[in-house]
């Protein structure tokens, strides 16, 4: 169990010259490179004895290209993406497609940077290289089980210490410990298909939302097309484990999407396994810090996989954080800019991803029949109007904005 000791005073004085981030995923790593290009030295703690990424494929929208673009990592990333034609939405068992809206060349004519489709080990293992290039420092096998608002107690002091520790962070549940990380009663899925077990053409090359009862599924390409990513969430309240290691039943997998398309269904045949885990969600928390110890992404707004942006937000996070302690004495008051400039976005985007759920998974009155209604009419709009209520999503200029 991890320990909190509250200090009765913090002084903050000088520049800040060091940084402690707690967990080596997406946005611990993100976050240590764009503070290491800022010239503070930086320590990453992680519990896992060695830095890997499981997972399967996640989407690097325009807005998370821009910074990792400024951070010089956009080609060693382009070596391994997929960059997909169009974003669609179809029905999961007619394959009706209700939105399609062009994505390749229009996002970098539109919002300047390209929509990217990764495998997450490969986006990790390219943060890794930079973090080590740049002189993070990297212990391994390392839990931080006790902190104050002072930073991480056990290891040596720093000026500021981040956690990017998940969803069930422990620091996030001790500084707001009345807003906890709660169940949302689904769960997901991740599994890849080496994109030579299919027939050619059976998925196409866009980023795909397969509408259901209860559930919805996502398909797209990584590694260059050489695979075909597939993303479900389910409504589903047997399994809370939020542990994405986790092997899921492969066969119950297939069961519940029988009676879909017979593209869906093949894809899940040639599908070996496919991880599982629980979805949890946290309202707006009161705080985001305390002292001198600052959450960062999952461990303080996650967004559920309904709007493809959760790692887009850690990796903002990131990069806005970055700025706001460069060059500041007074650590409370930078951590306290980076909230007020985080939050308002960070809370929408949250939102945003729940009320997906009501229309990818056909859920409220009438059996979904107004979720339907809602796609259909998106199916009569123009494309540009379609994709205009995701200008505030997409057109977000981290580097631009903090400067």
């Amino acid at each position: 169990m991890f320990g909190w000791h509250l200090d009765r005073e913090l002084v903050s004085s000088g520049m800040v010259k060091t940084v402690n981030i707690a967990g080596a995923g997406i946005g611990g790593l993100t976050a240590a490179i764009a503070l290491a290009r800022r010239g503070i030295s930086v320590a990453v703690y992680e519990q896992t004895a060695a830095l890997s990424e499981v997972g399967a494929g996640l989407q690097l929208s325009p807005n998370a290209m821009q910074i990792l673009r400024n951070l010089g990592l956009e080609d060693p990333l382009r070596e391994f993406a997929f960059e997909p034609e169009s974003a669609v939405i179809k029905d999961g068992t007619t394959s009706r497609t209700y939105v399609s809206v062009p994505v390749k060349d229009a996002s970098e004519t539109k919002f300047g940077a390209p929509y990217f489709h990764v495998h997450r080990a490969d986006l990790h293992r390219v943060l890794c290289a930079e973090s080590a290039h740049l002189g993070v420092s990297f212990q391994l096998g390392t839990r931080l089980e006790n902190f104050s608002n002072s930073g991480f107690i056990g290891v040596p002091v720093a000026d500021v210490s981040i956690a990017a520790d998940g969803v069930r962070s422990a620091y996030a549940e001790a500084i707001c410990p009345n807003q906890p990380a709660r169940f949302t009663g689904q769960v997901a899925w991740r599994g890849t298909v080496p994109a030579g077990r299919l027939s050619e053409g059976l998925i196409p090359p866009d980023a795909t939302v397969w509408t259901g009862v209860g559930k919805h599924l996502v398909t797209y390409y990584v590694r260059g097309g050489a695979m075909v990513n597939f993303v479900v969430a389910e409504e589903r309240d047997n399994w809370i484990d939020s542990d994405w290691n986790k092997a899921g039943d492969i066969d119950l997998l297939r069961s519940s999407f029988k009676d879909w398309h017979p593209t869906i269904v093949t894809l899940l045949e040639a599908a070996q396994e496919a991880n599982i885990w629980a979805l949890y969600d946290k309202p707006v928390l009161d705080r985001w810090s305390a002292g001198s110890v600052v959450l960062l992404g999952d461990a303080c707004h996650p967004t559920l996989p309904f709007i493809a942006q959760g790692a887009a937000m850690a990796i903002e996070d990131a990069y806005v954080l970055a700025a706001c302690l460069d060059g500041v004495n007074d650590v409370p008051r930078a951590l306290k800019r980076y909230e007020m400039l985080r939050k308002p976005r960070t809370s929408m985007l949250q939102a945003k991803a729940r009320k997906n759920a009501d229309m990818f998974h056909y859920r409220g009155p009438l059996d979904g029949l107004l979720s339907k209604a809602k796609l259909q009419t998106a199916r009569c709009l123009p494309s540009r109007l379609v994709m205009k209520q995701f200008d505030g999503i997409y057109a977000y200029d981290a580097p631009a904005i903090m400067g």
